[in-house]
């Protein structure tokens, strides 16, 4: 299929950008890299009169690494994520992630702030986040606002982000992690997770979290609680109890929480042989 009729506007800055939200409504969305936004539009999923595209906007990409944490501009690319070797030093785990996502292709266009702002239940970074625990801002008519990942999804393609708010950077804390991993099971080369998980491992604590098992990403504390501690049987089963897959083509419900046990316990080897 191919999208409804719709108004392009590119802006020249974010206010420029709140304005046209505002001006046009619930008929109004911004676009990043395009690729959750366009196919819910082909679909019909999202019929919407206006498109607000954002690449016009100067300042809104970039990675820049302080001494305790990270920022990330909402319209940098996850081939920027995937080869900024400063990046890479700080936070290893997002190279991991990035290369998992999709094909090149995407990955040249696609940007982590478009990953992470619609609330699709199966993009890889919005659980990653929280894994990480980054906080997003969120600017708008009001001004400017923090949300924290862990806080930021509702429910499916619902989050805490209102309408007229643009999200514009994201920043994650640099934490001491010795061993981390991202795994993820797909069917073929650019779907969807059958199921992922993001770990971080540290002296004294670690953290977890799973992705397309609920209608949000699940950052589990009785998990992270658990592998801090160096239960690992403890760590899964609680990773297992806190997710609600639903079935679909990508399997029934006792097969997705089978694979989530056995990408879970592979990302927590890792994570621990990196450790070590």
């Amino acid at each position: 299929m191919i999208p409804a009729g719709f108004e392009y506007h590119r802006p020249a800055d974010i206010a420029s950008a709140i304005a046209l939200l505002q001006q046009h409504g619930d008929e109004a969305r911004v676009i990043a890299g395009g690729h959750s936004l366009i196919p819910m539009m082909k679909l019909r999923m999202a019929d919407l009169s206006h498109l607000v595209d954002l690449q016009g906007i100067s300042g809104l990409s970039g990675i820049t690494i302080g001494e305790g944490s990270v920022t990330i501009g909402a319209m940098t690319t996850q081939n920027a994520l995937i080869t900024d070797e400063g990046l890479f030093k700080a936070l290893p785990i997002l190279r991991e992630a990035a290369l998992q996502i999709a094909d090149p292709q995407v990955r040249y266009v696609g940007t982590v702030g478009g990953n992470v702002a619609n609330g699709d239940p199966g993009n890889d970074m919005p659980g990653l986040m929280q894994c990480l625990d980054a906080t997003y801002t969120l600017v708008g008519p009001d001004g400017e606002r923090q949300v924290p990942a862990r806080d930021f999804y509702e429910a499916a393609y619902f989050t805490a982000r209102e309408d007229e708010e643009i999200l514009t950077q994201i920043t994650i804390p640099i934490a001491a992690a010795k061993g981390y991993a991202y795994a993820k099971q797909k069917r073929k080369i650019g779907d969807y997770a059958t199921a992922a998980a993001a770990v971080l491992i540290g002296d004294g604590f670690a953290s977890v979290a799973m992705t397309n098992l609920s209608d949000t990403p699940v950052y589990s504390e009785d998990a992270s609680a658990a592998l801090a501690a160096g239960d690992v049987e403890s760590c899964v089963k609680a990773a297992l109890e806190a997710i609600d897959p639903a079935e679909d083509m990508r399997g029934p419900i006792a097969f997705k929480k089978h694979v989530a046990g056995v990408i879970l316990r592979r990302a927590i080897t890792k994570a621990q042989e990196r450790a070590a």
